[in-house]
């Protein structure tokens, strides 16, 4: 009788601890079921979906929204949504143009476009910290306040107003464009800076002490108070790390359409925001991180990829995809939230 009790716990303890993990990455496991589900429907519906050339579109698609989903995950860990980023992303857009024309050298441009935006985030974050209680209404008018700014700035002497042109450099077009290669190898480059930026950042969020307070404050300020965590800072920081990434994600949209179009950035709106949602990361802060990200950025791509092969028009794609964020929020809303959970 011992011996088969003793079998029977051994037997069982692996099942056990596999479902107890299961039970603490939900999201993770929702998502990568849901990927594979899509690949497989893709791979049986859709001649030619697991192409190479297919592959390197989605990879290519996914760049652009991973990086601009960067900030966005990190506000949403503070509890917070940043609703500027389409906007810097088509300021970054049109703004980089007009500075090749004014005879900056690109580099010196692009650092310049960076380095704007990482002020555009300081300064969203700080008026977000100060009224918390309208932090989404704030950040949407900031993002208002720039692109119409840039806007005003890219019009003058122009005849196109919302756009601007400019020989965009070709090793910025290598970086973006579908047939860019890296290193002689048939990716995009911008995949390749999409993966180390990915990596470094999922490495911050877990093993520095800058990315423990971010969950610390999303978990709990009162905690993070006591600990001499400055929610100011980390707020402020956050913002500049959004502003900085949507930048990015507009200079590298341009080296691939070839010219600056400031509605480039309205997709991000909430695409930013479902592939956070769909990822599992909660808006309310303290649970979740961007491999999660990272795996629903690959999900709406995917999706999407599918329903153009299946010969799905843009409003009856934004159907679906909605229609899939409502199961997913309502499948993770039962998660208890780590406030209730000490």
């Amino acid at each position: 009788m011992t011996v088969f009790r003793l079998f029977s716990q051994l037997k069982l303890a692996p099942a056990s601890r596999l479902h107890d993990s299961l039970r603490e990455n939900r999201a993770i496991a929702i998502g990568i079921a849901l990927l594979i589900m899509l690949v497989v429907c893709g791979a049986l519906t859709v001649s030619g979906f697991l192409s190479l050339q297919n592959a390197r579109s989605i990879l290519l698609l996914a760049a652009f929204l991973g990086l601009a989903s960067i900030g966005q995950t990190m506000v949403s860990l503070l509890g917070g949504l940043d609703l500027s980023i389409p906007f810097v992303i088509g300021a970054a857009n049109i703004l980089l143009p007009r500075l090749l024309n004014n005879g900056i050298p690109p580099a010196a441009a692009i650092i310049i476009i960076l380095a704007l935006g990482m002020v555009v985030g300081c300064i969203n974050g700080l008026l977000s910290y100060r009224l918390q209680g309208q932090a989404l209404i704030m950040s949407l008018g900031v993002g208002f306040a720039v692109v119409g700014a840039t806007e005003i700035y890219t019009a003058l002497g122009s005849a196109f107003g919302g756009n601007s042109f400019a020989p965009v450099p070709a090793w910025l077009t290598n970086f973006s464009a579908f047939n860019g290669k890296f290193f002689g190898l048939p990716i995009p480059p911008v995949v390749i800076i999409w993966l180390v930026i990915s990596l470094t950042i999922i490495w911050v969020m877990k093993n520095t002490w800058f990315g423990r307070g971010i969950y610390a404050l999303g978990g709990s300020r009162t905690a993070a108070s006591r600990l001499q965590i400055s929610e100011l800072r980390t707020w402020t920081a956050v913002h500049g790390i959004a502003g900085v990434m949507s930048a990015l994600t507009g200079v590298l949209l341009l080296g691939f359409s070839g010219g600056g179009y400031v509605g480039v950035g309205d997709p991000y709106l909430f695409s930013t925001v479902a592939a956070v949602v769909i990822g599992g990361t909660s808006l309310l802060g303290g649970a979740g991180g961007y491999g999660a990200t990272v795996l629903g950025v690959l999900v709406l791509t995917v999706l999407s990829s599918l329903l153009v092969g299946m010969g799905m028009t843009y409003a009856g794609q934004q159907a679906v995809i909605g229609l899939l964020i409502v199961p997913m929020v309502a499948v993770y809303a039962r998660l208890p939230h780590i406030r209730n959970q000490i």
